[in-house]
C-alpha cells in the first residue's frame, strides 16, 4: 500500500505549490475595488483627523507654549501623515493591479450598455406608458381637487372666526 503523492501526478513539489500560491495571489477584480473604497475612505478619515489636530494646534505668538504638548502633538501629526502617505501607497497598488486585471478586456462602447426596444415592443411599451400617464393624470387631478376643498374650507373657516370676533368686539 503507498500513500498518495503530495504534489501533483507527475509534478515536482515546489511547482506545485507555486502554482497555489499564483492562485492564491489572484484577487478578484471587484474584491480589489472594494479594498480601494474603503481604502480611499481610511484616507479621508486620517485627512479629517489631520486636519483636526492642526486646528488644534495653537500659533507660537510669542505665547509660551509647553514643549511636552507640542512634541506630543507633532509625533501625533507625524504619525497620521506616515498613515497616510501607506495609505497612498496601498491605494496606489490596488488602482495598478485593478488596471492590469482589465487590461485585456475590450471596451464597451457607451451605447452598447443603453438597453435598446425592439419597434414590436415599444408600441406595447406604449400603450403600457400611456395608460401610465393617464392614471397619474387622474390621480393629479384628484389630489388637486381634494386640495381645493381643503382650501376653501380653511377659508370659510377663517371668514367664520373672523365674523365672530368681530361681532364679539362689537357686543352681539
Amino acid at each position: 500500500m503507498s500513500t498518495p503523492p503530495l504534489a501533483g501526478a507527475g509534478m515536482p513539489p515546489a511547482a506545485f505549490s507555486g502554482t497555489q500560491a499564483q492562485a492564491a495571489r489572484e484577487v478578484n477584480t471587484a474584491s480589489l475595488c472594494r479594498i480601494g473604497q474603503e481604502t480611499v475612505q481610511d484616507i479621508v478619515f486620517r485627512t479629517m483627523e489631520i486636519f483636526q489636530l492642526l486646528r488644534n494646534m495653537q500659533l507660537p505668538n510669542g505665547v509660551t507654549y509647553h514643549t511636552g504638548t507640542y512634541q506630543d502633538r507633532l509625533g501625533k501629526l507625524q504619525e497620521h501623515l506616515r498613515q497616510l502617505s501607506i495609505l497612498f501607497r496601498k491605494l496606489r497598488l490596488v488602482y495598478d493591479k485593478c488596471n492590469e486585471n482589465c487590461a485585456g478586456l475590450d471596451p464597451i462602447p457607451i451605447e452598447q450598455l443603453i438597453p435598446y426596444v425592439e419597434e414590436d415592443g415599444s408600441k406595447h411599451d406604449d400603450r403600457g406608458a400611456a395608460s401610465q400617464l393617464r392614471f397619474a393624470s387622474e390621480e393629479r387631478r384628484e389630489i388637486m381637487e381634494v386640495n381645493k376643498v381643503r382650501k376653501l374650507k380653511l377659508i370659510c373657516m377663517n371668514d367664520a372666526k373672523n365674523v365672530t370676533l368681530t361681532l364679539q368686539s362689537v357686543g352681539f
